[in-house]
């Protein structure tokens, strides 16, 4: 498997599809950009392609399954429509938040070299992408963290600050297959807490939905305690007992993921047609497609959460911050703490 964050292009496809698949294209329709409309068996052909070059970055929460693109008959489907009307593929990602508020595993509270290296990624997998299909891929960054911030505890002025900082480093980079929403987006000039209480009231589940899910769905269950834990290393200042923290992040934690759950309906109705990517692990055969940024140990861990390590062999690692600080001199970039590096 390749390197998280080096994209590799595989025109093979799955036995299955490339039994049933010839290389002749069949001209069916012609698009006003002029663009050739393939038939069913090329469709099928190149929506295997496109997941081909997605599956070496799938974060899987089955690592033991040796995914193949038949075991996503959804994501199919979804990349058939978008060829077949030979429109641009949307990917929506839900993501890029903000930066953890403990400083013992970033660098502050805006973006470095750990976001510019994973949308750079994000970038050249959407190039690759147009290699394949003509009209190409966007992916739209789904900034969720103003919609958990008072949960997560980060004030919502440093959530502006890191989201127009992403959209600045996007420009600055000359990312053009990569553009940004978030709750700024939707519902006028109203507070943010106004505007967060009336996505979980529209959206969310409730807290007895989420804990029988968390009772009898394993993946739920990971993905509760995967935040819990993020929740009790983020908390800083905390005066109680660690099981009074515990508690309070365990608390915490139903909120982020029914707050998550409550964006993810949003963005569906926001942006109906799309191919949904997650930063979260995920199974085979189920909606979100989960998909890795850069290399770490950790399968939970995300550039927001850490800090990079910028290795003698040409790698690049996520680590807490003041692990990476071991490891590696501190490097900055436009006047700012940008990541570590190993002499």
């Amino acid at each position: 498997m390749p390197r998280a964050g080096t994209v590799t292009s595989n025109s093979s496809v799955s036995q299955a599809a490339s039994d049933e698949i010839t290389d002749s294209t069949v001209i069916t329709a012609q698009t006003s950009t002029g663009y050739t409309v393939p038939d069913q068996q090329s469709t099928a052909r190149i929506s295997a392609e496109i997941l081909d070059l997605l599956l070496p970055h799938r974060r899987a929460s089955d690592p033991e399954v040796d995914a193949t693109p038949a075991d996503f008959p959804l994501q199919l489907d979804q990349l058939a429509d978008f060829i077949t009307a030979g429109d641009p593929i949307l990917f929506t990602l839900p993501g890029f938040p903000c930066k953890s508020p403990n400083l013992a595993k970033v660098l502050g509270h805006l973006p470095d070299e750990g976001e510019r290296l994973s949308l750079s990624f994000l970038n050249r997998l959407a190039e690759e992408i147009g290699k394949i299909y003509e009209p190409g891929a966007k992916i739209l960054i789904c900034s969720d963290g103003h919609i958990f911030g008072d949960l997560i505890h980060v004030p919502d002025d440093h959530i502006d600050q890191y989201s127009d900082e992403l959209a600045a480093l996007i420009e600055r980079e000359g990312l053009t297959n990569l553009d940004t929403f978030d709750l700024r987006a939707v519902l006028g000039d109203l507070p943010f807490d106004e505007k967060r209480a009336r996505v979980h009231a529209q959206y969310a589940p409730t807290k007895e939905e989420l804990r029988e899910q968390v009772l009898t769905d394993e993946e739920t269950a990971k993905l509760y305690r995967g935040i819990t834990r993020f929740l009790t290393e983020d908390t800083f200042g905390w005066t109680g007992t660690k099981s009074a923290l515990q508690r309070d992040c365990r608390q915490r934690a139903y909120g982020v993921i029914q707050r998550s759950r409550a964006w993810g309906d949003l963005i569906a109705e926001q942006h109906p047609r799309s191919f949904r990517l997650s930063i979260h692990p995920q199974k085979v055969g189920v909606l979100k497609f989960g998909i890795r940024l850069l290399e770490h140990a950790d399968m939970w861990m995300t550039p927001w959460h850490s800090s990079v390590l910028h290795r003698q062999d040409g790698g690049w690692e996520l680590l807490r911050s003041e692990e990476a600080a071991k490891a590696g001199r501190l490097v900055e970039r436009n006047g700012r703490p940008s990541h570590y590096e190993t002499s």
